[in-house]
């Protein structure tokens, strides 16, 4: 196998046109010592580029790239994703920002299913404006759990905290409906095997939160934990999953209980991710755990607020791009060794 200080083709979705996405991928291609470990292959159009290239005085190169050639090292190479004109218009969501963005993803995913890129890393969406009959998903993750056949995990990463998702982007009422012993099984078992094989942790230990608050105090405020969460975590313990719950999370990050854990599963989107932002928030990332190939994401979302002003932080989107290169290679590795088992 090649080593792992050979380059990866990285694939990029822009995003949402009028967010910060694009200011983001030219601030840190800018850097030349990004071309030391990623080919870029950004699907967007040339326009667009063009345009923020120039207002945010930037010398960023780019140019135009087919898919199957051999892509330039040095520079963005652009697949030109749609044929129709768009303006930026800064901080405004639009429908035509949608449909780029739209544009953008579906090249990029059937790049990403095709090889033709080695991993994807995909700029923040308006997950409104890009709704249509292409895209009823409520995100990312499900959009490409769908498009690559998996089951995929949310799994939020930072240096010092790892958090996944039981359920993700579904309303709070809809969460303990959500939530049973297939679905509790399934997701812990997604996130020991990318514990294992994507992080290279080979006995991971997991901690998973109470559904209720103090995780239902013994039947009083709910009985979901008891009756649904605590057997299910005895069965997988009993099949050798190190598994452990379920932990009241109003303390669990407060006393640092998360430090003893490799990863955490919490019951709903808001329970895991408020702690996580407060704790790694710009230097976390978004990975679509669970899925044949690699994805990631930074941790904020278009930043309408700031998007235009020069005022965008990269350090999530760079952190997005290393994970992803950090995982291929441990799956490759991985792969290898399965290989050589089997001779």
């Amino acid at each position: 196998m090649e080593g792992r200080d050979r380059k990866i083709k990285v694939g990029i979705s822009v995003g949402d046109p009028n967010g910060v996405g694009i200011e983001l991928i030219l601030r840190l291609f800018e850097d030349k010592r990004m071309f030391d470990f990623f080919t870029p292959i950004v699907f967007a159009t040339n326009a667009v580029l063009s345009a923020q290239r120039k207002h945010f005085k930037r010398t960023t190169s780019f140019g135009t790239y087919e898919l199957g050639k051999k892509p330039l090292s040095n520079q963005l190479n652009v697949v030109q994703c749609t044929k129709e004109a768009f303006e930026t218009k800064f901080g405004t969501p639009s429908q035509a920002a949608g449909r780029h963005a739209l544009a953008s993803l579906k090249a990029a995913t059937q790049a990403l299913k095709s090889d033709q890129i080695d991993v994807l890393v995909t700029a923040p969406i308006n997950k409104h404006n890009i709704q249509s009959k292409e895209f009823a998903f409520p995100g990312h993750t499900d959009y490409l759990a769908d498009a690559l056949k998996g089951e995929s995990l949310m799994f939020m990463v930072s240096n010092q905290l790892r958090v996944g998702l039981l359920t993700d982007h579904i309303p709070v009422s809809e969460v303990a409906l959500a939530i049973t012993p297939e679905r509790i099984v399934s997701k812990v078992k997604k996130m020991e095997q990318s514990l294992r094989e994507d992080f290279q942790i080979p006995k991971p230990k997991i901690a998973l939160l109470g559904i209720n608050p103090h995780s239902g105090d013994n039947g009083v405020i709910g009985k979901e934990d008891d009756e649904i969460v605590r057997p299910t975590i005895k069965k997988l313990i009993d099949q050798g999953t190190l598994v452990y719950g379920p932990y009241a999370s109003d303390s669990f990050f407060g006393t640092k209980l998360y430090t003893q854990f490799d990863a955490i599963l919490a019951s709903y989107h808001d329970q895991g991710l408020i702690p996580f932002k407060t704790l790694a928030f710009g230097n976390g990332v978004n990975y679509t755990a669970g899925l044949s190939k690699v994805r990631t994401s930074p941790d904020h979302g278009t930043a309408y607020d700031i998007a235009g002003k020069n005022q965008a932080d990269a350090s999530s989107f760079e952190e997005a791009m290393f994970l992803a290169r950090t995982i291929y290679f441990n799956r490759r590795e991985q792969q290898e060794h399965k290989q050589t088992k089997k001779q």
